[in-house]
């Protein structure tokens, strides 16, 4: 069940931008887009600015790497839109759709290196299960992730987690497959500001 606030309650400065937005992109404003302008002051702006140093802070992991957690993340959650967005994110940040898809399908098979398997593998139990132990973090670091990664990791997990579920609690549309990939464009060049 979708809730409508997503299509209600914006100042006539909000409404304007996403007529703007429409007009120019020729798609629909994407849900993510609009509940962060809907309450900005209690979750919009904190919400932008945790996200954007997560996904494109500094770190050792690539922007695609980054995506792909994302879209990991989201798939253990079983949350369509946030699944189609960045899989089409970290499809065109790698530009290499097919290796996207294979960790999604099969992570132990996929061809990714070890450090991003292991990491992903640790993402994926704390999503499900909502813990990790000390073990978990040495298979992790074993792997050869840096301590700095499994805390950029541990960051892009954070933002999902929470995004993931207020897109089901909110039950954001589905885009049509033009529109995720011009949001993963978006999202390319100006990140989640």
């Amino acid at each position: 069940m979708r809730l409508d606030v997503l299509d209600h309650g914006y100042g006539p400065g909000t409404k304007l931008l996403f007529a703007l937005i429409r007009l120019f992109s020729r798609h629909p404003v994407p849900d993510a887009a609009k509940l962060v302008f809907y309450r900005p002051d209690f979750y919009g702006a904190r919400a932008k600015a945790f996200t954007h140093e997560a996904m494109r802070g500094p770190s050792e992991w690539s922007v695609g790497d980054r995506e792909l957690m994302a879209a990991y993340v989201s798939k253990v959650n079983e949350t369509a839109f946030c699944i189609s967005a960045h899989t089409a994110t970290a499809s065109q940040a790698y530009q290499d759709g097919p290796r996207v898809v294979a960790v999604l399908a099969d992570l132990e098979s996929a061809p990714v290196d070890e450090p991003l398997r292991a990491t992903l593998r640790m993402l994926g139990k704390l999503t499900r299960e909502g813990t990790v132990d000390a073990e978990d973090m040495r298979e992790v670091l074993a792997a050869g992730a840096s301590p700095r990664q499994v805390k950029d990791a541990l960051a892009v997990c954070a933002a999902f987690n929470v995004t993931d579920r207020l897109a089901d609690a909110f039950g954001f549309a589905l885009l049509t497959p033009e529109a995720f990939e011009a949001g993963a464009r978006y999202l390319l060049k100006r990140g989640y500001r």
